[in-house]
C-alpha cells in the first residue's frame, strides 16, 4: 500500500521503504542487543553509527508486525493502524471537551481521513502517524485538567516526542498549538513547552547539526513544493507535497462549529482552533503567500524547512475539531452517521495503489550467507536521491554495512565519499572494507564472482 510506482521487477523507491528501514532497526537492534536509537549500517565506514530517531516511538510497534506478517502485510497492517491511531485520539479528546460521543466519532473521521494525512501515508511519510501524538497530548492536558495532574506526564511525552521522532517541521506548528491551547484550557500545561522545546534542540544536534541539512535549504526548494492556493479545494496536486485539500464539507462544518462555540462565548477555544486551522493552511502555500520568504528567512528553525505543507497536520485537527463541534450541536437524529457517510465520500482521494514489493530477493539471500564485509550497491546514488531508498530495503533483508544510505541529513564525509564512489565506483573499495556488490540493473565494473542473480539484481563477491 504506497504511491503505486513501478518497480521494474525489485522493489519501488519510495519513502514508504526509508520509513519501514527506520521502524525495522529498532526490533533488529533490541534483538542483537544493542542500541535501538542507532543505525550501525547506513554510511560506513565514513560515519560513526547514525541516531535513529525516527524508530521512536512506533519502531515499538512495528517490530512484531513485521517479524509475525512479514514485511509487507506488516506494513500495509501499519498503515492501517495508523489510521485508527489518528482517529482514536482525536476522538478521545474531542470527548473529553465534553462533546457527544457520536460526533467526537465524526471529528475522529474527519482528522484520520484528511486528504493531506493519507497523501502523507501512501508516501510513507513519518510525519502521518507521529501526527497522531498531538491530539494523545490534548486528551491527556484535558484528563490532567479534568482529573488527576498525573496526566501531565504523558502529555508532556507525546509532545516532546514529535520532535524527538525528527519530525521537527511538525513541531514549529504543534508546540505553539498547544502551548495556546493549554493557555486557553489549563495553564499549568504550559510548562511541557520547556521539554519539548529542549527535545527538539537536542534531536537537532543528534540528527541535523553537521549534516548535509544543517546549512539550510534553498528558497528554489520551497517554491517547488509550494502549493497553490486551489490546492485547498481541489482533489488534484502535481506533488504529494502539495496536496492539500480539506474536503468541501469539512469547510462548511468547520465554519458552523466556528460560529457555534463564538456563540456560547468560547472565544478562546474558537481563537486557538480557529488560528490552528487558518495559519498553518496559510503557511502550506509557501512562496505563494507575499511575505512568506521573509518569514521563512528569519524565523528560528523555519530556515531548515524546504516543505511548507508540513505543518498540515495541525490544520486537520483544528479543523476536525469543529467538525465535531457542529455535529455535537444537532439534535436531528442520525446527524452524525450521515455526516460520517458524507465525510467518507468526500474526503476520499484514492492515493493508495499496489506498489511493487520484493520481499524475498534470491541475490540479497546469498549476500546473507555470506562472511563479513561491506556492500556496495551499484549504480551510486547521493544521500538524497530516492533510488537510494531501494537499498535500505534490501538492507533488512541482508543486514550489513554499507558506505551508501538515504537520508537528506547525511553525514558531510559520507556525502564526500558517495561521490568519488559515483566518479569511479571500483576505487577503494578494499580501503573502505567492501568485500560484496549488489548491482541493480547494472553493470559491475568491478569484477567479482556471482553469487545470485535474480530479476534485476545481482550480487558478487570480489576477489581480496
Amino acid at each position: 500500500m504506497a504511491e503505486g510506482r513501478a518497480g521494474h521487477g525489485e522493489a519501488a523507491p519510495g519513502d514508504h521503504l526509508h520509513t519501514g528501514y527506520q521502524l525495522w532497526l529498532v526490533g533488529h537492534q533490541l534483538e542483537h542487543r544493542r542500541a535501538p536509537w542507532r543505525d550501525p549500517y547506513s554510511f560506513q565506514p565514513e560515519a560513526k553509527p547514525r541516531w535513529n530517531l525516527a524508530g521512536w516511538p512506533f519502531g515499538l510497534v512495528y517490530w512484531p508486525l513485521k517479524r509475525g506478517l512479514g514485511t509487507v502485510a506488516g506494513w500495509n497492517l501499519f498503515v492501517l493502524l495508523g489510521f485508527l491511531g489518528a482517529g482514536g485520539f482525536a476522538a478521545l479528546w474531542l470527548r473529553e471537551l465534553e462533546l457527544r460521543r457520536s460526533a467526537s466519532v465524526v471529528g475522529g473521521l474527519a482528522f484520520a481521513l484528511a486528504p493531506y494525512l493519507q497523501a502523507q501515508w501512501s508516501a510513507g511519510h513519518l510525519l502521518a502517524w507521529i501526527a497522531m501524538l498531538l491530539p494523545l497530548s490534548l486528551f491527556a492536558l484535558e484528563r490532567a485538567r479534568r482529573h488527576s495532574t498525573w496526566w501531565l506526564a504523558l502529555a508532556g511525552a507525546a509532545l516532546a516526542s514529535i520532535p524527538l521522532s525528527g519530525q521537527l517541521h511538525l513541531a514549529l506548528a504543534a508546540i505553539p498549538f498547544f502551548a495556546a491551547y493549554a493557555l486557553v484550557r489549563f495553564r499549568p500545561a504550559l510548562l511541557l513547552v520547556v521539554p519539548a522545546l529542549l527535545a527538539g534542540l537536542a534531536a537537532y544536534g543528534a540528527a541535523v547539526r553537521d549534516t548535509t541539512g544543517a546549512g539550510g535549504r534553498s528558497f528554489a526548494q520551497v517554491e517547488r513544493y509550494s502549493a497553490d492556493p486551489s490546492d485547498l479545494v481541489s482533489r488534484h496536486a502535481h506533488e504529494i507535497e502539495q496536496f492539500i485539500y480539506l474536503g468541501l464539507t469539512v469547510l462548511v462544518l468547520a465554519l458552523v462549529g466556528l460560529a457555534l462555540l463564538l456563540a456560547s462565548r468560547r472565544r478562546g477555544l474558537a481563537a486557538v482552533l480557529g488560528l490552528g486551522a487558518l495559519v498553518p493552511a496559510l503557511l502550506a502555500l509557501g512562496a505563494n503567500l507575499p511575505g512568506y520568504e521573509t518569514l521563512w528567512r528569519h524565523l528560528p528553525g523555519l530556515r531548515n524547512t524546504r516543505v511548507p505543507e508540513r505543518l498540515m497536520p495541525v490544520a486537520c485537527l483544528a479543523l476536525a475539531a469543529l467538525v465535531a463541534v457542529a455535529v455535537s450541536r444537532a439534535r436531528w437524529p442520525g446527524t452524525a452517521a450521515l455526516v460520517a457517510l458524507v465525510l467518507v465520500v468526500d474526503l476520499r482521494v484514492g492515493v493508495f495503489h499496489q506498489t511493487a514489493a520484493d520481499e524475498h530477493n534470491r541475490a540479497y539471500a546469498a549476500l546473507r550467507a555470506q562472511p563479513s564485509g561491506r556492500l556496495l550497491e551499484l549504480p551510486v546514488y547521493l544521500p538524497d536521491r530516492q533510488e537510494a531508498s531501494v537499498y535500505l530495503y534490501y538492507a533488512m533483508q541482508a543486514p550489513r554495512e554499507r558506505p551508501a544510505g538515504y537520508s537528506t541529513t547525511a553525514p558531510l564525509e559520507a556525502d564526500k565519499q558517495l561521490r568519488e564512489l559515483q566518479k569511479s565506483p571500483c576505487r577503494s573499495l578494499g580501503a573502505l572494507g567492501v568485500r560484496y556488490i549488489a548491482a541493480h540493473a547494472a553493470a559491475n565494473p568491478c569484477g567479482g564472482r556471482l553469487l545470485r542473480r535474480d530479476g534485476p539484481i545481482a550480487s558478487y563477491a570480489l576477489r581480496r
